[in-house]
């Protein structure tokens, strides 16, 4: 993608919010070439790649488990960071010279953010080779023609829900709510369960999920430096907190709340959530660390739009300019975007940037996937925006919303007076 202008929609026969292309056929050969990535070649490597809670995320213990498979002669040596700390932590590491060989972009804020530092390989080489133009939100990553990361993942935003609380309050699967109905719904099913609140939803702390889904829905812009689009869903968020429906914005942040904690341990009935915490929730489930009886719904709408709108974003890996093992980073690269890398991230319920027939039906045959209408429905949304354009200035952008977003939800400032700073700072600290 090269900027605001990104097209607006992926899609895929079965997932049409994730695939650029239509079937893929299982002869599909590795991103790179026509063949996938050779075995071996490098001697004895150890190749470092930049990851977050490990433990949680078992893409990629199966990722570098496949790739070592393929690849004997490499080794991973994973650098674990805290997901809440990683974009800080890594952003430090890489201005103080750190030769992590492999970095994993955890969105596209922060990689427009360090290839605009030039502190990324160039692998253009590999972008526009083999099969890589049928990655989902390989557009992402286009800067001026130039390519700085590969995805291997394409997420979206949906709805998780618990059905026992449901079944509990008689209320029917959440199959097409507007954002009005969805509030009322939560206010329906916040109750105390066992001398325990429940609240009926949990929206997180980040700044997209009032944001981004308002730009997704309204068609408003990030980089625009207007932001009067964001004042429906502002009042939606507030007035949830207000009547006590979600956790408050403050507690979160100070309690530093866990999304997954609160919904595997039954504290919420419902949580808007990408489609990455299917996986960490299907292995919670299969562990036996929760017993939470989940579905999936599509994201709640605008009244009278038609069709189901939400926001997403590619998660892609990128050499580091200054890595120790730059070919074996790039074979890596090369490997987690081919269909060997699609297929071992599926199989953990993760889904990935390339897709085939093959690889969507291994997915929703999954142990623990639930399997109903209202959850495959969910998987098939009619558009799936951008969730933050990429431009030189996205970055600076991204963290004046960010920091007036907390004002709003704290209430140190109403939703009118932070929004005209958020269009007075975008527009004199970084357009002008």
């Amino acid at each position: 993608m090269t900027a605001s202008n990104m097209p607006a929609r992926v899609r895929h026969p079965l997932v049409k919010a994730l695939a650029t292309a239509a079937a893929l056929s299982l002869a599909v050969t590795a991103c790179g070439g026509s063949a996938e990535p050779a075995a071996g070649g490098d001697g004895n490597v150890t190749l470092s790649v930049t990851v977050w809670n490990m433990a949680k995320t078992p893409e990629f213990k199966a990722l570098f488990d496949a790739f070592e498979a393929a690849n004997p002669g490499i080794k991973i040596k994973p650098v674990d960071i805290l997901a809440d700390d990683y974009a800080e932590k890594v952003t430090t590491m890489l201005a103080g010279g750190d030769k992590s060989d492999v970095i994993t972009m955890k969105n596209v804020t922060d990689y427009s953010r360090y290839s605009s530092r030039g502190q990324l390989q160039e692998i253009t080489d590999l972008a526009k080779s083999g099969d890589a133009a049928k990655l989902a939100g390989l557009d992402a990553f286009d800067v001026s023609g130039k390519y700085f990361a590969l995805p291997y993942r394409q997420d979206f935003w949906l709805l998780y829900y618990n059905k026992t609380y449901f079944d509990k309050a008689g209320v029917k699967a959440p199959e097409t709510l507007t954002w009005d109905e969805y509030a009322k719904l939560a206010q329906q099913l916040t109750k105390d369960e066992g001398g325990k609140k429940v609240y009926g939803t949990y929206h997180h702390t980040w700044r997209s999920v009032v944001q981004a889904i308002s730009a997704a829905q309204t068609g408003g812009d990030q980089l625009s430096g207007e932001y009067s689009f964001f004042t429906d869903q502002y009042n939606v968020a507030l007035g949830l907190q207000k009547a006590g429906a979600t956790l408050d914005f403050g507690t979160a942040m100070a309690q530093k709340s866990d999304y997954k904690t609160m919904f595997e341990t039954g504290a919420t009935a419902m949580l808007p959530m990408g489609t990455w915490y299917i996986a960490a929730l299907m292995e919670a489930k299969k562990s036996g660390k929760t017993d939470v009886d989940w579905a999936l719904a599509p994201m709640p709408q605008r009244p009278g739009g038609s069709g189901v709108t939400t926001f997403g974003s590619p998660t892609a890996f990128a050499v580091n300019k200054k890595a120790e093992h730059a070919d074996a980073a790039k074979k890596f690269v090369q490997f987690a975007a081919s269909k060997a890398g699609a297929e071992a991230i599926s199989k953990v319920g993760v889904v990935p940037a390339l897709q085939s027939p093959e690889i969507t039906s291994a997915y929703f045959a999954l142990d623990g996937m639930p399997t109903d209408e209202v959850s495959k429905k969910a998987f098939e949304p009619d558009k799936v925006n951008l969730e933050m354009p990429v431009s030189e200035n996205t970055s600076d952008i991204d963290t004046i919303l960010k920091e007036e977003h907390e004002l709003i939800m704290v209430g140190d400032k109403s939703v009118a007076d932070g929004i005209k700073s958020m269009n007075e700072r975008v527009k004199s600290e970084v357009l002008n």
